[in-house]
């Protein structure tokens, strides 16, 4: 009654979207558990006796109003510890942790540059400045230096990149950096889709690149892809997480981070860090097949497969659908132009990736 006409607008424009459970029988290549920890039993069981520990099993409050607990304290001690940074602190969501971040940290006389690719959370919070936002060409630091050299900014300069985008799924430049440095900005790195991923630790794309964290490096991660749980943190100088945990309306004004999936994504860095060999030769396999299937080897862990519009992607995904296959279909206004985004698990075989590639070819071409 009240957007009937905007669902009906929606649905014709082929953009219509409904929740999607996956079918548990299916050969789930949807999903961000890079790793396949949402499988580990034993990681579940450990979290739970984790919590069990204590008296309480939720946070029952905000950080600042008494839920800040031990399990909150000892993830970010550890996120400190695995990523280099001085300080760390905990946001409910990859979402908020963007939303707060940005919010928070341009003010009415900075500049934020922004890849053009840039997470919606980030665009969203972009939305709410009251400072400038340019955006550059996606992974162009030409652009981004002409940019910053012919923007007048009369506060901060403050850059916004990805470690892995999550649905280009190629790799910022390493000379982004550089710029950062030379421009003496803020860069803000979200490692959503690189920490589990890339670098010799799996700790991401400053660990990739052999970036040594420095007062002017911000990191975001999130808990819910390749840590299999769930909420987000911010790893950046002490300086910066403190302003953040005096600004950030997004962590301030919200019930603290659920203690189950922190005493999980504790578990999660902790299998990491053992398991770090043997996964980084399951994602090797992995990525050489996908380039052996698709001509092109994956940067991280997201291959993109371009529709040629909207309904075949959609026919497409039913089809794999039906045949045990779960792969996403990603439509516009998200992504430019349609895709499915096929996500590399090392749960699985390279073998079967190449199966389901050759399989997306055919449903596609015919």
């Amino acid at each position: 009654m009240f957007y009937e006409k905007e669902l009906t607008a929606l649905k014709r424009a082929g953009r219509f979207r409904e929740p999607i459970a996956l079918d548990v029988d299916a050969v789930d290549m949807a999903s961000n558990d890079y790793l396949g920890l949402a499988h580990k039993r034993k990681l579940f069981k450990r979290a739970c006796k984790r919590v069990g520990a204590f008296a309480w099993h939720a946070p029952k409050a905000s950080l600042y109003l008494g839920g800040y607990h031990p399990l909150h304290r000892e993830l970010e001690d550890l996120l400190s510890k695995r990523t280099g940074f001085e300080k760390s602190t905990l946001f409910g969501s990859g979402f908020l942790a963007n939303l707060g971040l940005i919010e928070a940290l341009v003010r009415r006389r900075d500049v934020l540059f922004m890849d053009a690719r840039y997470h919606a959370s980030g665009m969203t919070a972009a939305r709410l400045l009251q400072g400038k936002v340019v955006t550059f060409a996606h992974n162009d630091m030409d652009d981004l230096v002409r940019k910053l050299s012919e923007t007048p900014v009369k506060g901060r300069c403050i850059i916004a990149v990805e470690g892995v985008y999550s649905m280009e799924g190629d790799m910022v430049p390493k000379e982004v950096f550089e710029v950062a440095d030379w421009f003496g900005a803020l860069l803000i790195v979200d490692e959503a889709h690189s920490v589990g991923t890339v670098g010799p630790r799996l700790m991401g794309v400053f660990d990739r690149y052999g970036i040594t964290p420095a007062p002017n490096h911000i990191k975001m991660g999130t808990l819910g892809k390749a840590l299999g749980s769930y909420g987000a943190y911010v790893s950046a100088s002490a300086e910066v997480v403190s302003y953040l945990q005096n600004r950030a309306k997004s962590q301030i004004y919200a019930t603290a981070p659920s203690l189950f999936d922190t005493a999980l994504a504790i578990e999660g860095f902790g299998y990491i860090h053992k398991k770090r060999e043997k996964l980084k030769e399951k994602i090797k396999a992995l990525r050489l097949g996908a380039e052996a299937a698709t001509g092109r080897l994956p940067e991280g862990m997201i291959v993109p497969v371009p529709m040629p519009d909207i309904a075949t992607a959609m026919a497409v995904r039913q089809s794999l659908r039906r045949e045990g296959f779960e792969v996403g279909a990603v439509r516009p206004p998200t992504v430019q132009t349609p895709m499915l985004r096929v996500i590399l698990r090392t749960l699985f075989k390279p073998s079967l990736y190449r199966r389901l590639f050759a399989r997306i070819g055919e449903l596609a071409g015919g």
